[in-house]
């Protein structure tokens, strides 16, 4: 049996893994980007590892819980264990509460996550190609990329791009059934936060009680601030590198900005956050922009349901609900069961 799947997002891996240590199939993934696990993003820099996308994986699923304590290989694993504050529209910063989840990632970055659940499986991840159409026959599904290469036929298809994207695969597919327009506008009509996120290093060590600071009233510029130096292996001793997401508003309405001038203003007003005048001055930054950060709800289920009796399967946190990595992850388990099922 052959399974195609577009992204190698989170969703994706995690169900790529549960297929391949289940079902007898051969399974080709077609990322668009460089590396894997999508918007749980980890780069590298003069030795330093920073999560600018997702920035921990949460301990609030049990299955997910097990599938990284327990299933996958815990060397390199690390929980933050320092406390999230908050602070309001004023900059004013309170303490927040000691809880007592897990905040994990690994030595190497968040991304590791997918990377473990791939080098479980034989599939073949085929990245920096990018899919501009999906087509539905009776061989099965095939894909065709940007680059004018075919792919398939495949038995099942597996869609885990962000909603939007989704939702224009399936509008342009040649695939001539009513659930395609359904299954389209359905995924059309999730919406989604955009993100802008600024990485900011100095030369200095930062000392604060806290991980991260999070802005609970919606009402700062600035959504979050976090402390890489907080996850073990991520930064060496005596440097400091802060990761600053802004609120989905200000990253809407600034998105397409010059990113120089960007980044200055997410500096400035983390160093009034933060009450360091030191970090007006970064000795290296680097950015991000999320137009499709996190979904705001989940798609409808039933079209998503139904496209699985016609061998077609969406993943991720858009399908799951919830903009968290432990859900898609789930939702990617929970999927690749039935999807392991129908091929069996």
């Amino acid at each position: 049996m052959h399974l195609g799947i577009v992204g190698a997002g989170a969703g994706a891996a995690a169900l790529a893994y549960v297929v391949e240590n289940t079902a007898d199939v051969e399974t080709t993934i077609l990322e668009k980007s460089g590396g894997v696990c999508g918007r749980a993003a980890t780069r590298r820099r003069d030795g330093i590892h920073y999560d600018y996308g997702a920035n921990y994986l949460k301990d609030d699923d049990d299955r997910v819980v097990e599938l990284v304590t327990e299933q996958l290989d815990t060397d390199g694993l690390v929980n933050v264990t320092e406390p999230i504050y908050t602070f309001d529209a004023d900059g004013t910063v309170s303490e927040g509460r000691d809880a007592d989840d897990h905040k994990w990632s690994y030595e190497t970055g968040v991304t590791q996550v997918a990377k473990r659940l791939l080098a479980r499986t034989d599939a073949t991840v085929h990245r920096r190609t990018t899919v501009e159409r999906l087509a539905r026959d009776g061989e099965g599904w095939r894909l065709f990329d940007a680059d004018g290469g075919e792919w398939g036929p495949f038995d099942a298809l597996v869609l885990n791009p962000p909603a939007p994207q989704t939702a224009d695969l399936l509008a342009s597919a040649d695939w001539d059934a009513d659930l395609r327009g359904t299954l389209a506008d359905a995924a059309a009509d999730v919406e989604y936060r955009s993100n802008y996120t600024a990485v900011l290093h100095y030369p200095f060590e930062l000392d604060r009680p806290y991980y991260a600071l999070v802005n609970t009233d919606k009402a700062h510029d600035v959504g979050w601030v976090s402390r890489e130096e907080c996850k073990a292996g991520h930064v060496p001793e005596g440097e400091t590198l802060l990761i600053v997401q802004a609120s989905p508003e200000w990253a809407t309405t600034h998105y397409d900005d010059d990113p120089a001038e960007n980044v200055a203003a997410l500096t400035d007003m983390t160093a009034a956050i933060v009450g360091d005048e030191r970090l007006r001055e970064p000795d290296w930054t680097d950015q991000q922009g999320w137009l499709y950060a996190q979904p705001d709800g989940g798609v409808a289920r039933g079209p998503v349901d139904a496209a699985e009796e016609h061998g077609l399967y969406c993943v991720g946190d858009w399908v799951a609900g919830e903009g968290r990595l432990h859900a898609a992850l789930r939702c990617g388990l929970d999927t690749g069961e039935r999807l392991a099922l129908s091929l069996s």
